[in-house]
């Protein structure tokens, strides 16, 4: 690696689903407008991993890390803190708690645990400290591997990010309680890709493309017994005649064709 590149920092984002009346719908959040990365786009819950969670003791039930090193193409430490940090970034910014007193029950009613909420994305506390305080298992059998985008090399900020998805929990409720969101909302998939299209709100192409994916799935049931192959995709940029500044990710043409022109938008 060149030593003007940044290096990728590891980083897990989950796309929190649940069936509707309309079909799949996703839980999506609008950054605020401040945000050091990815300001005022529109994301899945996310953020980077904290290594201490690697090597941490922590309550567990489902698939071991060994498993989703497997999966993500990585060291066994390294899987536990990507796994970690999806149940901790889930927790902090949507109020979802993917955890539960025994290894077969999850948490119905997460607002119980709103202080070490706080005290977590404050990172007064750790997700092993918590957990074990309040006698919790972390439930990773209720996580699916789903991808791994890398933040392009030209980029002063990366991320290695791997993409999970699960269920919201019976009883759960997702909130907008968290400073990194200006707005939330609960949208299928193809909902989500036609507000963007119409100029309402910025998708990067790692979030259209799993919505885009998510399009595929008639329920929830189907997303989670989804295997999916997981390779490494990092956009490079390469601006050429039609002036399209990325390639090397899936349906990249298809990308840049849908999205709006916010100029003759903003003239309408």
């Amino acid at each position: 690696m060149s030593e003007s590149v940044v290096r990728a920092r590891d980083a897990s984002t989950v796309m929190l689903v649940r069936d509707g009346a309309r079909g799949i719908e996703v839980f999506l959040q609008q950054r605020v407008s401040g945000m050091a990365f990815a300001a005022g786009v529109t994301v899945f819950p996310g953020g980077g991993v904290d290594p201490a969670d690697g090597t941490a003791d922590i309550a567990w039930t489902g698939p071991e890390p060994a498993w989703w090193a497997q999966r993500f193409g990585t060291d066994e430490q390294s899987a536990q803190a990507l796994v970690a940090a999806a149940v901790r970034e889930t927790f902090e910014e949507c109020g979802v708690l993917l955890a539960g007193p025994t290894v077969d029950t999850v948490v119905c009613d997460s607002t119980v645990y709103r202080e070490a909420r706080g005290r977590l994305e404050r990172r007064e506390i750790s997700l092993a400290g918590f957990l074990a305080a309040e006698g919790l298992v972390l439930r990773a059998d209720l996580l699916r591997p789903w991808s791994n985008w890398i933040t392009p090399e030209a980029e002063p900020r990366r991320y290695d990010t791997r993409f999970f998805v699960a269920v919201l929990p019976e009883g759960q409720i997702a909130d907008g309680a968290t400073s990194e969101a200006a707005h939330v909302r609960w949208q299928t998939p193809v909902e989500a890709l036609e507000s963007w299209r119409a100029g309402e709100h910025v998708l990067m192409p790692p979030t259209w493309s799993q919505l885009d994916a998510l399009c595929e799935f008639a329920d929830t049931a189907a997303v989670l017994a989804a295997q999916r192959p997981i390779a490494p995709i990092m956009p490079r940029y390469s601006p050429g005649a039609d002036g399209r500044p990325l390639s090397d990710f899936p349906d990249n043409e298809r990308y840049f064709d849908q999205l709006p022109d916010v100029d003759a938008l903003r003239g309408r």
